[in-house]
């Protein structure tokens, strides 16, 4: 299921280079993960309510094109990949000309409410994703307790 988000840049989110700071991409990705999520009926509520939490591990962004304040951005966001635990999210921002202004792949690891410690893909996840690799590292600690994410 792939998803898409449509926004338009503020002047607040503009550095003195005079184009979207880096930091914002990630935000705007951020948001396109969230509008996911909840088109994928997996609000935090739910996932909450399994004793489950995601947790961004790790973010390979590519910065393609800027852009400038009034910009109108669609951010696309996808399943890509799964693991055991983790599962990793592709995402893209495109300008009005269909122009890639960043690309990212966004690895997240399920972790037990409890625990704090790494836990399989619930099923009503997982079903989103076209493989299982079993292989895979959840890219990620075990113990995200305390991480960056």
């Amino acid at each position: 299921m792939q998803v898409s988000l449509e926004i338009i840049v503020r002047s607040t989110e503009i550095d003195v280079n005079g184009h979207v700071n880096n930091a914002k991409y990630l935000e705007y990705m951020e948001w396109g993960r969230e509008e996911w999520y909840e088109r994928a009926d997996l609000p935090y509520d739910r996932f909450l309510a399994m004793g489950i939490q995601t947790v961004t591990v790790n973010i390979n962004i590519n910065y393609r094109r800027e852009c400038r304040q009034g910009d109108h951005l669609t951010i696309w966001t996808k399943p890509l990949r799964r693991g055991r635990t983790s599962f990793v999210l592709k995402q893209e921002i495109l300008n009005e000309r269909g122009e890639v202004a960043a690309d990212a792949e966004v690895t997240s690891v399920c972790i037990d409410v409890a625990t704090r410690r790494s836990r399989p893909l619930p099923d009503e996840l997982a079903r989103y994703f076209p493989t299982y690799n079993p292989g895979e590292s959840s890219g990620g600690p075990q113990d995200p307790a305390g991480k960056a994410g």
